[in-house]
C-alpha cells in the first residue's frame, strides 16, 4: 500500500525506519508509534509470523507503509544484506530503532562465558551491526536518527543478571561514543532507557521468580512494580512515545542522551 494524501503532513512523512525485534513488545509499539507520524516502517526480527502480523496492524491503523525483514540481527553476513533490501523497498534509511535485545538471569559465579557471549551478541552486537549497516548512507544525507534501546540497567547495577547489565552498558557507552563523532553531520544517536516494561521480556522474569520463589505471578509483578516510584510497570506505548520524540525534526540538537523512561527510578 502506498501513502498519499494527508500522510505527507505528517513529521516523518517520506523517512523510512527500520525497527529491530519489531514484532512485538516496545519494538512493534516504537514501529506503529513511528507510522503514525508519517514514517513507512520496514520491521526486522527472527519471527516472520509476528512480524507479519505487526506489519498489517501498521498498515491497517495508520494507512503508512510497512514491511518486514526476517534476520538475525546478531549474523554479520546477514544484516548487511536485510537492510540492502529494505532500502531498495523503501529508500534509504532515516530512522534506526536498535531494539533487539534479550536478558538473562544467575548469581555471578553461576553465569558462563557463553551466557555473556550470548548477552553481548543480542543486545550490543546487533547494535552495532545494524548501525554499521546505515551510518554511511545516513552521513552522505547529513541527517539520521539512531535511537538504541538500553534500559535503567545500561545505567545503575541489578543484582542476578550480571551479563545483561554489561551489555546494556555498553550499549549506552557505544551511543555516546558515536554521538559524539557524528555530532556535526546531522546524525543524531541517542538511547532510550526503560526501567519494568510490561512485555514478553517481563513477563518471562515473572515466571522465573514464581518458578524459583513460590510467589503467585500477580506478587512477583508486584515485586517488580516496586522498583518504580510510580508502582507501577512501564507500558510499551511510553517507550515508544520517547523513540519518536528522539526522531521528530525539533530533536535535532539532541544526541548522546541516555533517555530513562521509568518513573523516577533512575534520575542521571
Amino acid at each position: 500500500m502506498t501513502s498519499t494524501g494527508p500522510e505527507t503532513t505528517k513529521p516523518l512523512a517520506g523517512r523510512h525506519a527500520v525497527v529491530t525485534g519489531g514484532g512485538t513488545g516496545i519494538g512493534a509499539a516504537a514501529a506503529m508509534a513511528l507510522a503514525r507520524e508519517g514514517a513507512r516502517v520496514t520491521v526486522m526480527g527472527r519471527r516472520a509470523e509476528k512480524l507479519r502480523a505487526q506489519a498489517k496492524a501498521i498498515a491497517d491503523l495508520t494507512g503508512s507503509d510497512a514491511a518486514i525483514e526476517p534476520v538475525d540481527v546478531t549474523d554479520a553476513a546477514a544484516v548487511p544484506a536485510a537492510f540492502t533490501a529494505a532500502a531498495t523497498r523503501f529508500g534509504p534509511v532515516a530512522i534506526l530503532v536498535n531494539n533487539a535485545g534479550g536478558a538473562a538471569s544467575a548469581p555471578f559465579g553461576k553465569t558462563g562465558l557463553d551466557a555473556l557471549e550470548r548477552m553481548l551478541a543480542v543486545n550490543l552486537k546487533s547494535t552495532f551491526l545494524c548501525t554499521q549497516a546505515v551510518l554511511k548512507n545516513m552521513l552522505a544525507a547529513k541527517h539520521g536518527r539512531i535511537v538504541n534501546i538500553a534500559s535503567t540497567a545500561g545505567l545503575i547495577g541489578y543484582g542476578y543478571v550480571s551479563a545483561y547489565v554489561a551489555a546494556k552498558h555498553a550499549v549506552v557507552g557505544l551511543t555516546r561514543a558515536l554521538a559524539l563523532e557524528t555530532a556535526k553531520s546531522g546524525v543524531t544517536v541517542n538511547a532510550v532507557c526503560p526501567g519494568f516494561t510490561d512485555t514478553d521480556l517481563v513477563a518471562r522474569s515473572v515466571a522465573t521468580i514464581t518458578a524459583k520463589t513460590g510467589r503467585s505471578a500477580e506478587e512477583a509483578r508486584a515485586e517488580l512494580a516496586k522498583t518504580n516510584p510510580m508502582g507501577r510497570l512501564v507500558t510499551p506505548e511510553e517507550v515508544a512515545a520517547a523513540v519518536v520524540f528522539l526522531c521528530l525534526p525539533g530533536a535535532a540538537a539532541i544526541t548522546g542522551q541516555a533517555m530513562v523512561v521509568a518513573g523516577g527510578e533512575v534520575m542521571p
